[in-house]
Parts: structure tokens; C-alpha cells; sequence
């Protein structure tokens, strides 16, 4: 078989399923997000687009920042069902028994129930057509402590973790290798 050719779109996938959240404690909402990743390491920075028609892009404009939260297995059902869903008609937080978590260094709550949050704040925004993309430094990354191992790393093999492909969400986990290990030399055997 050989490769077919398709006009150009967004299909670059798996992407990452996240739970963004913005506002303040009081006043706060969670979306559902699949067009974000990293974009530098010196800073850490983010990115997450999101169109202008949703109720978060303004609140994320006006405060400035916003957290990541990782979706797992045990927050597909809420993930989905915030992303169809508007904060300006409903409280998703309540809706989906999310609970709200005072972060360390911005307003907006991250998600208890989530395996980690990113702290993040925003430092560009541009548009870029259908979507704004908002460009954050990382502040600061919140695991969840069950997800920490004796070493003190985060084990992501626990978290379960989604991904989201072509209208679908999709389960991660089974680990294939590690970078570098292609070129690891072999220990010798005794």
C-alpha cells in the first residue's frame, strides 16, 4: 500500500485532552482543550489555542492565566462533557463533582481530581485565524502525590493518561522505551 494524499487541515494526533481552568476561585470555569503542548524548555512555556467564541477566551484575556490540568481514564466522562458544555450556562465544576484547588501561583483553581496541573501564566497572545493561541510560562507543575514514585519522579505509567485523535479519546500507558535507549549500550552479561 502506498500513502494517499488529502487536502491540508489540523491532523497532527494523538493530542493531549486537557482540562484548562481560568478565572478566580469565586468565579471560575473549566473547558476541554486538545489543541495544546509545549513550545520551550528555557522558560517552560505552553501554549493553548482556543477559539474566541468561547466562554473562556475572554476570561483567560482579562486574568492572564490559566492552569492545565491532565485528563485520565477517570475524567474522560467530564473532560467530553466540559467540552460541549458553556461556563456561561452552567457550572461545570458542580455539574462534574470537580473539586477546585487554591493553586500556588495564580487566581485560578486547578482540579483536585486531575494527575497534574500546570500553573501557567500568559505572556502573548495571537491570533491566528479561527483560533487564538495563547502563549503561557509554566509557574509551576502540581502532581498528585500518588503519582510520585520512591525516586521522587513522576510515574506517569499510573496516571492513565487520554489522548484525543480524529473526534475520539483514546487510553495511554504502555510504555516502549525511553529517550535514548536506542542507542544505550548493552550492559554485559557476567
Amino acid at each position: 500500500m502506498s500513502k494517499t494524499m488529502w487536502k491540508g487541515g489540523a491532523f497532527e494526533y494523538p493530542i493531549p485532552a486537557v482540562l484548562v481552568t481560568c478565572g478566580t476561585m469565586e468565579n471560575s470555569n473549566v473547558m476541554t482543550a486538545a489543541w495544546t503542548g509545549i513550545v520551550n524548555t528555557k522558560p517552560p512555556m505552553v501554549y493553548v489555542s482556543i477559539r474566541p467564541e468561547r466562554y473562556s477566551y475572554n476570561i483567560i484575556k482579562e486574568n492572564m492565566e490559566f492552569a492545565i490540568n491532565l485528563t485520565n481514564d477517570k475524567l474522560v466522562y467530564a473532560t467530553d462533557w466540559c467540552g460541549v458544555k458553556t461556563g456561561s450556562k452552567v457550572d461545570k465544576f458542580k455539574q462534574m463533582n470537580l473539586t477546585k484547588e487554591k493553586a500556588n501561583f495564580i487566581k485560578c483553581p486547578i482540579i483536585k481530581e486531575s494527575p497534574v496541573s500546570l500553573e501557567c501564566r500568559v505572556v502573548e497572545i495571537k491570533d491566528l485565524g479561527s483560533h487564538t493561541m495563547f502563549l503561557a510560562e509554566v509557574l509551576s507543575i502540581d502532581p498528585d502525590e500518588k503519582y510520585i514514585n520512591s525516586k521522587g519522579e513522576f510515574d506517569i505509567s499510573k496516571c492513565n493518561l487520554i489522548a484525543y485523535a480524529n473526534g475520539g479519546y483514546y487510553a495511554l500507558g504502555k510504555k516502549l522505551g525511553k529517550f535514548g535507549y536506542s542507542v544505550q549500550k548493552r550492559k554485559k552479561k557476567r
